[in-house]
């Protein structure tokens, strides 16, 4: 069949009224054989050859073939036919008010109110999907939903078109938005009487991981006194809504429980017997994670754990940028308040400008690691019962068999640990403090996390006219770090012993290391 605009693949209804301008197919066979391609002219009638003509106009066209044959039959016996519509007429109609393309379009005589209605671009950013009037005659036939159609499916209410009708597009109505866990954000619009509930249908419906208890309003009217009000569902399902309120639904996966509520995701490593990433109980302590885990290996160094937590870490970090800021701060003071007399003075104090230019620089790239300091002694059999936190990482270390020796002395490196012996041993072992060494700011970093320097002692050796720990035994891992003197002018007050700092804002050996070379 063929439409006003060109071929179309819609069969022709069979209330469809037969017009002038349609096209009349019409195949005879029998005592007669013809092929005609007739028009319904202005007067309603086609002409058939050696019948005359026939009056269709207003014919549905259900009853086209059965009125042709009677009128065929006065004249030829003994034959059939074949009657269907060929090319249909086309129509004029106007569409109005708030769509893209207002204006005259000429359709299909079997184009009905959609159809029009995307021919000239649909509904405007300014028009309703919801009240698209179909007029005739001044008439008003028919109000279409494009709502039905779009959200569900259902065309029913479509109609179809006569010469000279009017689709109309009505002005946008109230309008919400729907955000959140819902299977499409949407902005929706809203005829009067519709509710919380036919919102939510607008938007799909809940996605799966929504929380379907409640639903968060924000009312336009209700921004100047209270910006956002909690609604139960579904009691509050049936609550009215307004223009300009927005609808937020929450993720089930985004609720937030109390920290003692929440379950804990931690890791643990190291010597034990299944190392791995494990969900514990709300109120679970280390001491859980390691039985979780299996249990310890016999090559455990429980001494030695390492333990970190994220929320330590973003405290150390905070904590870490203020001192590098006070840092930079005491070193730019220092530098703008000394005196120079001599080139010489000059240069040096250039050079010192440059390495703690150098320094801050290397400073600033290293990050804490959020570690705890256990505090636990060398014959500890268990850890402490302190309870976890999700992102808790516990790291359980073989025995080390070695004692560092690094910054300011002859030979940095590791050494085999041996019974008996001292911190001093092995300070000697790496050839004693260069001449730049800090020897009043010697400190050693053992296993368990605890930092120990000889302003923590009395006593007159190579740790400092103030300090004997270099009589303390050492215990396997243990870390010595030399720090070099520096001018204290150009540095931090003496009460900031920057190397301290750095392993108590959790940078651990290898930061201290870094920033020593």
């Amino acid at each position: 069949m063929a439409g006003g605009l060109g071929e179309i693949s819609t069969p022709v209804p069979s209330d469809y009224i037969v017009s002038p301008g349609d096209e009349i197919l019409l195949l005879l066979w029998g005592s007669v054989d013809a092929d005609l391609r007739l028009i319904v002219d202005r007067t309603g009638r086609i002409s058939v050859p050696r019948v005359g003509a026939i009056q269709v106009s207003g014919v549905r066209n259900a009853d086209l073939a059965p009125l042709i044959e009677r009128r065929v039959g006065q004249v030829f016996k003994n034959f059939q036919l074949s009657v269907a519509m060929g090319q249909l007429r086309g129509i004029r109609v106007f569409v109005t008010g708030f769509a893209v393309k207002p204006g005259v379009s000429t359709v299909s005589a079997l184009s009905t109110v959609v159809g029009a209605l995307m021919q000239a671009g649909g509904p405007s950013s300014a028009g309703s999907f919801r009240q698209i009037d179909l007029r005739r005659n001044a008439a008003l036939i028919a109000r279409i939903d494009l709502y039905d159609l779009l959200l569900r499916g259902d065309k029913s209410t479509d109609r179809l078109l006569q010469n000279g009708d009017v689709v109309h597009v009505g002005p946008v109505g109230a309008q919400v938005g729907v955000i959140g866990s819902v299977n499409l954000p949407v902005v929706a619009e809203l005829l009067p009487g519709e509710v919380i509930d036919d919102a939510l249908r607008m938007a799909g419906g809940f996605s799966a991981v929504a929380d379907r208890s409640r639903v968060a309003i924000e009312r336009l009217s209700e921004r100047a006194e209270q910006r956002v009000t909690q609604l139960q569902l579904p009691t509050d399902v049936r609550s009215g809504l307004s223009q300009g309120d927005v609808l937020r639904i929450f993720s089930a996966t985004e609720a937030v429980l109390s920290t003692q509520r929440q379950t804990k995701r931690i890791r643990v490593d190291g010597e034990v017997q299944r190392p791995g990433e494990y969900l514990m109980r709300p109120d679970s302590t280390l001491h859980d994670a390691i039985q979780t885990a299996g249990g310890l290996t016999s090559g455990a160094f429980l001494y030695g754990s390492q333990f970190t937590r994220e929320s330590v870490r973003a405290t150390q970090q905070e904590n870490y940028e203020r001192a590098l800021r006070d840092m930079e701060t005491d070193f730019a003071r220092a530098s703008s308040s000394q005196r120079v007399s001599s080139s010489d003075q000059v240069a040096q104090s250039q050079a010192q400008a440059a390495s703690t230019t150098r320094l801050i620089e290397r400073l600033r790239e290293l990050q804490p690691n959020g570690r705890v300091v256990l505090q636990l002694s060398p014959t500890a059999n268990d850890l402490p019962l302190l309870v976890l936190e999700d992102g808790d990482r516990l790291y359980i270390p073989p025995k080390p068999t070695t004692v560092g020796v690094f910054g300011s002395v002859f030979n940095s490196g590791s050494y085999l640990h041996g019974d008996g012996r001292t911190l001093e041993d092995y300070l000697r072992l790496a050839g004693g403090p260069t001449k730049g060494a800090d020897r009043s700011s010697i400190f050693v970093v053992r296993s368990n996390g605890q930092v120990i320097s000889g302003r923590q002692r009395g006593g007159d050796s190579w740790w400092g006219s103030s300090g004997s720990i270099g009589e303390v035994k050492a215990e396997p891992g243990d870390t010595v770090v030399v720090p070099e003197e520096m001018d204290r002018t150009t540095f931090v007050q003496s009460a900031k012993d920057w190397s301290q700092i750095l392993y108590q804002l959790g940078l651990g050996v290898a930061g201290i290391a870094s920033a020593l070379k």
